[in-house]
């Protein structure tokens, strides 16, 4: 039994190490701000999207039970047109069913507002844009979900950062527009993203001050 002991104690060593390296292995490093700055800086031009009317065609679309829905994977893209601007995805965590940003978040959420205040970034608008997978809820649920989560996520910007308002434009895409498509469970589909959407239009420029008129001499009495 003495010849056998120091052979289980370096098996039981060697096992912890193994773990800890496969924890440390499994944990997703955050991005740094320029990563994002890198995914977001080359725009060449605005999609033709209505915000207002693409939130209005997700909540009718998601809530409407179509007699020969193709399913998930077949559904059509309800806004493919945001495939063409440049996009960050963001793997944001979120307590389950609701859009509280976890902890463990917020060290990314933070390295998107250092981004969005970089100077190449700087003239731009963002689509904050939520999805979540399918799941065992309703496509209308997940819709509202995905709506609540991309509005948290501007509101941290705003409030916490103080990013402007005027920049960012939450909408939530719940089902209706999955990332992975052919894998319409997995977890890649609740990722949040961030999309270059426009340019800011360019503030007036003040009139320039006319020169006050000379005064004339005065007459000699």
């Amino acid at each position: 039994m003495r010849a056998t002991r120091p052979f289980i104690d370096g098996a039981i060593v060697a096992l912890g190490l193994a773990l800890l390296a496969g924890t440390a292995g499994a944990q997703t490093a955050a991005p740094t701000r320029d990563d994002i700055v890198g995914k977001l800086n080359h725009f060449e031009e605005a999609a033709e999207v209505d915000l207002p009317a693409l939130k209005q065609q997700v909540m009718e679309r998601a809530k409407t039970r179509i007699k020969n829905d193709p399913g998930p994977v077949n559904r059509p893209l309800i806004a493919p047109d945001l495939a063409k601007l440049p996009a960050f995805n963001a793997q944001i965590q979120f307590d389950t069913d609701t859009p509280i940003i976890q902890p463990a978040s917020y060290q990314t959420v933070g390295r998107i507002a250092d981004a969005l205040v970089h100077s190449s970034l700087l003239p731009y608008t963002f689509l904050i844009v939520g999805h979540v997978e399918s799941n065992s809820k309703t496509r209308e649920a997940n819709a509202i979900l995905s709506q609540r989560r991309a509005d948290a996520i501007r509101d941290v910007l705003v409030n916490t950062f103080k990013i402007s308002t005027k920049r960012l434009h939450p909408i939530g895409l719940g089902e209706e527009q999955f990332l992975d498509r052919a894998k319409p469970t997995s977890a890649v589909n609740g990722q949040l993203q961030i999309l270059t959407y426009a340019k800011l239009p360019e503030e007036p420029r003040p009139a320039a001050a006319s020169a006050p008129a000379a005064k004339k001499p005065a007459k000699k009495r």
